[in-house]
């Protein structure tokens, strides 16, 4: 199976290498674009994995967990046999969050500032001397995430961010990304829970936070936009 010549020419763009760091999200991202932007029609097939991995600059592994994860959100089909494929589904799912609509802008604004605030509350947080207790509160914020079911995900993550927040030793940080986390929510509970992003997503909380105990500013930050960058791609993928 290829792709058609009207998919090559429009996806040309879009389908191109991402960052390294969310090679999954970044992926996602890209496959909704071409969705959302109906240079896919409704039953069509996507190009195989090998063409998408090499357009993309990921590996084949990446591109099927992509796959799989929007065939579980209901964006794809995949068939088996002389004629399967992977395919875009004939009706795509509606819009979570009670059919609110969030403007670019309002995206953009919400994760702008998030990247502000949070890259340097963990900066904070790593240049810091630590007490005890703070150090104990990451670890068990860490590990409750880190063991969450899923309905409880999104909550456990909150509270783990703000457990770094509190760590950055500045009490009137914490109220900026508590208000600015409610309304990422808000955001986030217009799109599905992804397992590739969950786990991926650990495993930055799990570098994150020992960099922060091992009083590495420059490393906790890098992860930290890195882990940000991740979650937006997500939402622009599936909101804009």
């Amino acid at each position: 199976m290829s792709a058609s010549p009207d998919f090559t020419d429009a996806s040309a763009g879009l389908l191109r290498p991402d960052r390294p760091f969310n090679a999954f999200e970044d992926t996602v991202e890209r496959l909704l674009q071409t969705i959302r932007l109906g240079i896919l029609a409704p039953g069509e097939a996507l190009p195989p994995e090998r063409e998408l991995a090499a357009r993309l600059g990921v590996s084949r592994d990446t591109v099927r967990e992509a796959i799989k994860s929007l065939a579980e959100a209901g964006y794809l089909v995949s068939r088996r046999g002389r004629y399967g494929g992977t395919f875009l589904a004939e009706v795509l799912p509606a819009p979570r969050g009670d059919g609110v609509r969030h403007s670019r802008a309002e995206i953009d604004d919400v994760l702008g500032l998030r990247e502000i605030l949070e890259t340097g509350a963990v900066r904070a947080a790593a240049t810091r001397s630590l007490s005890i207790g703070e150090r104990q509160a990451l670890r068990r914020r860490l590990a409750d995430v880190r063991g969450a079911a899923p309905e409880d995900y999104r909550r456990l993550d909150s509270r783990l961010h703000l457990a770094i927040a509190e760590a950055a030793g500045l009490p009137s940080l914490v109220p900026l990304i508590a208000h600015n986390r409610m309304r990422l929510n808000e955001l986030l509970d217009c799109i599905p829970l992804l397992v590739r992003n969950i786990a991926h997503s650990d495993e930055q909380h799990a570098a994150i936070v020992a960099a922060i105990l091992a009083g590495d500013a420059d490393t906790a930050a890098q992860t930290m936009t890195a882990h940000l960058w991740g979650t937006a791609a997500l939402l622009h993928g599936f909101l804009d």
